[in-house]
């Protein structure tokens, strides 16, 4: 249970008791279901991480909305966009494991999180993780309610493969952005778990990556 689910049910338990108490009983009874669904939307739960040899696990639980590949400063890159619902767990886990090297919030729109603009315009947090010479950048996006992006590790973190790094409350997007050696294994459409599905492999590559990922992340800016 993330620690926010408690907060916001304790208000809702703490309003509907009081309403039961000064009004009447059947009263209560709207704020106390909103606060199990903030229990049951703080969800979190534990997953079995791959060690497999190069995997990209899942960022987030969701639907893959788009895979495709973008050229950015005359490089090929891989994009895989997954879309949140109310429905879903909303913690987020490192895709791969390795330093945060950047972490970049910016402020911007709260478009439907579907809508393709919304991966450059929507307020975001855009982090930069390298590992083994490669870098995968991985961009937490608000959606049409989500007003809150939580990321707790800082520039210099390292982090595992799974681990949780934070959360996007209500409806959101996560996409990432991974170096042209990868092999892709998911297609729009599928349903994915943070931290339990591998979205793809990266093979061994030298240091010029680590270069590419970090143009990716100036121009996300």
């Amino acid at each position: 249970m993330v620690r926010d689910g408690y907060f916001y049910a304790f208000g809702f338990l703490l309003a509907g008791i009081l309403v039961g108490w000064f009004a009447s009983p059947p009263w209560a009874v709207v704020p106390l279901l909103l606060a199990l669904f903030f229990l049951w939307f703080f969800r979190d739960p534990d997953r079995k991480i791959s060690d497999a040899p190069g995997a990209v696990v899942s960022p987030a639980d969701g639907r893959v909305t788009d895979v495709s590949w973008i050229t950015v400063r005359g490089e090929k890159l891989a994009r895989i966009s997954i879309f949140l619902n109310v429905f879903d767990v909303h913690v987020n886990r490192s895709p791969v494991a390795g330093v945060v090297r950047d972490v970049q919030y910016r402020r911007g729109k709260f478009l439907n999180a579907m809508n393709e603009a919304s991966a450059e315009e929507n307020e975001q947090n855009i982090v930069r993780v390298e590992g083994d010479g490669q870098v995968v950048i991985f961009k937490q996006i608000a959606g049409l309610l989500a007003r809150r992006i939580v990321f707790t590790p800082k520039p210099g973190d390292h982090l595992q493969r799974g681990q949780r790094v934070g959360l996007i409350k209500f409806g959101s997007r996560t996409d990432l952005l991974l170096p042209g050696n990868v092999s892709l294994k998911v297609k729009v459409g599928d349903r994915v778990r943070g931290g339990a599905s591998v979205l793809a492999y990266l093979q061994p590559q030298g240091e010029s990556h680590a270069t590419v990922g970090a143009s990716v992340g100036r121009e996300a800016r």
